[in-house]
């Protein structure tokens, strides 16, 4: 990612900061859900503490996104988690695109080209780093 791209998305996650995180939450992951409904089952049933989660994460992640190095091991980790979870790697894809329309949404008028792009770097780059970790977890 580029200097500009990492600005642009760390602006842009501040602007939708601000929200309740259980709205953003709630509108993820029903978009993921409708999208995808098989993926319904890898969640609990009640899914406040999994928005409040899935913010938290973001929340951290995109904090340093300009040292990414750094939370390589993190990313490692959470890849492994979700794998004893059941998600497999081809299940990426489909919350890359559930998160770039939340974005899109949340955003509104302040959407744009240059931070969807940004946005779809930074969500392929994170992603295609949890699904080699989670491809290594199942191939061991």
């Amino acid at each position: 990612m580029t200097n500009k791209q990492i600005t642009l998305v760390q602006h842009s996650w501040k602007l939708l900061r601000s929200l309740d995180p259980q709205v953003v939450g709630d509108v993820f992951y029903s978009r993921l859900f409708f999208t995808h409904p098989g993926l319904r089952g890898l969640f609990p049933d009640k899914m406040e503490s999994q928005h409040i989660k899935l913010i938290q994460t973001l929340n951290y992640v995109i904090s340093r996104l300009d040292r990414i190095d750094e939370i390589d091991a993190d990313l490692v980790a959470m890849a492994r988690r979700h794998t004893d979870y059941g998600v497999r790697p081809e299940h990426y894809p489909p919350v890359v695109e559930a998160l770039l329309w939340t974005l899109e949404r949340g955003l509104g008028r302040d959407w744009s080209p240059d931070i969807q792009e940004a946005w779809t770097i930074c969500l392929l780059l994170l992603t295609t780093r949890m699904q080699e970790a989670a491809k290594d977890a199942f191939a061991a």
